[in-house]
């Protein structure tokens, strides 16, 4: 392992969402991700996951610095086997642990591709039920509040309530639910390509610790109270 403050090889793992996801960084730099859509079997499908992108990305599971884990909001199944696996994972290398939101994860890739311009940020995520997972952010990827679960049809209160008539642009992968839920309003564009995933994730934990966050205990991000999905 390296230095504390300059993590080395980095592992970041994601099965909060539609897909179940992992990525391999050395410093800053991604250099494998593996990814399958899945709303099933993510405990299976996880470790298999990550045993092959350390292989390509030639790393041994000793070599690890960090292990960073999405923690939500999503399916409780996908969240508790991505937990569990990165906290075996730690348990077994000596790793640091850090823990981000899905919401977060989303919101960084869309600073990273400099499309924001000046305009505020809503990152919808599906619950696989009618309700919505969403998040305000500001063009630096700063959260403006807390997450939240709602219904589509309250949405457009909720926007003008946080931001008024501001531009804004709609990412993550309930973008189209939400910006169908917003038709006809104005300056509202959607980021296509922007679903969770654990390169957003690795990039989230980056984040976290250029800011001065401490490796932690990541605890859940239900915005509901657990379901058996």
């Amino acid at each position: 392992m390296s230095g504390a403050g300059s993590p080395g090889v980095i592992l970041a793992l994601d099965a909060a969402g539609l897909a179940c996801s992992v990525a391999v960084s050395l410093g800053e730099q991604v250099v494998v991700e593996e990814r399958i859509d899945t709303m099933h079997g993510q405990a299976e499908a996880l470790l298999p996951l990550v045993d092959k992108a350390m292989r390509e990305a030639g790393q041994m599971a000793a070599s690890l610095d960090l292990v960073v884990a999405t923690i939500g909001p999503g399916s409780f199944t996908g969240i508790r086997a991505g937990l569990a696996a990165a906290r075996g994972i730690v348990l077994a290398t000596g790793a640091r642990l850090l823990g981000v939101t899905s919401l977060d994860a989303v919101a960084v890739e869309a600073v990273r591709r400099d499309c924001l311009e000046t305009r505020v940020l809503l990152v919808a995520l599906e619950s696989r039920r009618e309700d919505l997972y969403v998040q305000f952010f500001d063009p630096h990827g700063g959260a403006l509040g807390e997450p939240a679960a709602i219904m589509p049809f309250l949405l457009r209160e909720a926007v003008t309530a946080t931001i008024g008539a501001n531009p804004l642009l709609v990412a993550g992968d309930a973008a189209q639910r939400a910006a169908a839920a917003l038709a006809q309003r104005p300056d509202t564009a959607v980021l296509e390509g922007s679903a969770p995933g654990a390169v957003g994730s690795l990039r989230a934990g980056l984040r976290r610790l250029r800011r001065g966050s401490a490796a932690d205990l990541p605890r859940p991000l239900y915005l509901r109270p657990p379901t058996s999905h």
